[in-house]
């Protein structure tokens, strides 16, 4: 029984974690490396995220500067940004790539509030299938005769307590974002 628990708080804390990542692909008003987490570049013959083709630095609030590691795959790089959905234009001088950041206009807030939401769902439901799996192998346990039913309940009180305190995380984690997102 205490490695269902176990199992089940891992997984949920992957969800969690998972959440953090997604929230900080989301293009805010500010300038981050992890905006960039989730674009590929073709180069070398396959498609590669363009952290492992360059590095990224924040210059300021609303500059990135992007310095491929080898200049073969600047055309790449530049390509892939340019593509991306997060909007922007880069320019290139031969050895580096800025991207500036425009002012994200109200509608492309409520786009990326929208998109957070979405992904914070996303998280809930995954976390909410671990507690019905986890559940579920409680049940078979009672079933099977394993542990006793007292048991059983306890572990599930705690099971909802555990859930209750992921979707709160995922929760804040969203109300944070929405802070960010509608901060001009």
């Amino acid at each position: 029984m205490a490695d269902i628990m176990k199992e089940a708080r891992s997984k949920m804390d992957h969800a969690v974690e998972h959440a953090k990542d997604e929230f900080a692909s989301i293009r805010t008003g500010r300038a981050h490396p992890a905006m960039f987490a989730n674009i590929v570049a073709s180069a070398y013959g396959q498609d590669m995220p363009i952290q492992q083709l360059a590095s990224i630095q924040v210059v300021d609030a609303r500059m990135v500067l992007i310095s491929p590691f080898d200049k073969s795959t600047m055309n790449a790089v530049e390509k892939a940004i340019r593509d991306s959905d997060l909007g922007v234009n880069p320019a290139s001088d031969g050895n580096a790539i800025r991207v500036g950041l425009p002012e994200l206009t109200e509608e492309r807030r409520k786009e990326y509030t929208k998109l957070a939401k979405q992904k914070a769902e996303d998280a809930r439901v995954a976390i909410r299938n671990v507690r019905r799996h986890a559940k579920d192998s409680l049940d078979k346990l009672v079933k099977d005769k394993e542990a006793g039913e007292d048991e059983v309940a306890r572990a599930e009180k705690e099971l909802e307590t555990v859930t209750k305190g992921h979707t709160d995380k995922v929760d804040e984690l969203l109300k944070n974002k929405e802070a960010e997102l509608l901060e001009v």
